[in-house]
């Protein structure tokens, strides 16, 4: 298996500021630009993460590039594969017929409708970029770019 970087969350210092679903939809807009895309873009850029709140906790819910990805085997048209060299599961929105059955099987409820374009959305951990957008914007440190949980629990 390909050792891989990915998003871990500290759920214990998550203030629920929803700053990782705002940069998120930034980072995935045609102009980058805050303003523009909220304002001006049609239709707005989804975020590919949702941010949840239960009580006292809250947390980032995102894709978790699963070793065994269920989206990939129930994914009728083959759009959802995983990278050869990065190992993040990856979307072809060209082939995306937007059947929902990846989001049926996510065991985390990390994939998104974009019921405008007919086609789903996920997280990609910014691909191109030397960290994802959510982690450099998250400003209590609640979302860490790691290769393993051990790298976290020793940041902490």
């Amino acid at each position: 298996m390909i050792q891989m970087k990915r998003i871990y969350i500290k759920e214990q210092v998550c203030i629920g500021c929803r700053l990782c679903e705002v940069y998120c939809q930034v980072g995935h807009s045609h102009s980058r630009d805050i303003i523009k895309a909220f304002k001006k873009e049609s239709p707005r850029p989804l975020p590919r993460l949702v941010v949840e709140v239960r009580e006292t906790i809250s947390l980032a819910v995102k894709c978790c590039h699963c070793a065994e990805a269920p989206c990939i085997h129930a994914c009728l048209t083959g759009a959802q594969r995983r990278d050869p060299e990065s190992g993040i599961v990856t979307v072809d929105e060209e082939k995306c017929i937007g059947c929902w059955t990846c989001i049926a099987v996510c065991p985390f409820g990390a994939i998104r409708q974009d019921t405008y374009r007919g086609r789903i959305v996920k997280c990609d951990l910014c691909t191109g970029e030397d960290m994802p957008v959510c982690v450099v914007n998250c400003p209590n440190e609640a979302l860490l770019y790691a290769e393993t949980e051990e790298d976290v629990l020793a940041r902490k």
